[in-house]
């Protein structure tokens, strides 16, 4: 079942594109990657994706709720509070899945729901196939590592149980190996049900994603017109 669906997706400012022309159609348990260079628009598309940010050229189709990940300067962990903390507070503000909602809420995401008075960590991030993390409990929002802060993000995210998880810039500030184990725990969270759209400046070789790549210097970004300044009133010779 397709998720989210774009078709020449475009942002265009005075200044020039932002994106343009993307097309991508992400389905339930499939992972999608936009790459590009910093300032190639990616963030701007994936939150364009998620219903957080316009865009004005194209069409756009979403099925269901599409949730953050970690998208700097925009959604980010708080830096009082505790990873555990973070988790509680999700939860309780969620509340249990509707019934209604059930079936269209990855199972991971409704035991975790139940599970919260009990071990919410726990169930978390058992839910979102991120165990192998070592993903402190007690560590603080502010102390958090790049790639941890992404682990956090991804687990938040899926606990509303979204059809579409876009998180950014996801291999920002990790190595090689830290890189790999990214990808493969975004493999494994569209293995949960989940679209996951995830930004990065390249793939790691062997990810099972489909890349869109955005801002390629080949292409040229027309500025759009300026309005011609007014003409100065004619003097009138007295």
């Amino acid at each position: 079942m397709n998720i989210v669906e774009a078709r020449g997706l475009g942002l265009r400012t005075r200044r020039g594109w932002v994106y343009r022309d993307v097309d991508l159609t992400a389905a339930s348990g499939e992972l999608h990657a936009v790459t590009g260079p910093p300032g190639s628009g990616r963030t701007s598309l994936l939150l364009a994706l998620a219903g957080r940010f316009p865009h004005n050229h194209g069409e756009l189709r979403r099925r269901g709720p599409a949730a953050l990940g970690q998208v700097a300067g925009v959604h980010e962990p708080d830096p009082t509070l505790t990873v555990a903390e973070h988790i509680t507070e999700r939860l309780l503000l969620l509340g249990p899945v509707p019934r209604r909602r059930r079936r269209l809420v990855p199972v991971a995401a409704v035991r975790a729901r139940r599970a919260y008075r009990r071990d919410a960590y726990a169930a978390a991030v058992a839910g979102a196939g991120l165990t192998d993390e070592p993903l402190d409990p007690g560590r603080y929002g502010r102390d958090l590592t790049p790639v941890e802060r992404q682990v956090l993000g991804l687990v938040l995210a899926g606990l509303g149980g979204p059809g579409l998880i876009v998180a950014d810039d996801v291999d920002a500030g990790a190595d090689r190996p830290e890189r790999e184990w990214m990808w493969g725990a975004l493999e494994r969270l569209a293995g949960q049900g989940y679209a996951v759209v995830a930004s990065a400046r390249a793939v790691e070789p062997g990810v099972a994603a489909t890349v869109h790549r955005v801002g390629d210097p080949a292409v040229p970004v027309p500025a759009l017109p300026t309005e011609p300044a007014p003409a100065e009133p004619a003097e009138v010779p007295a």
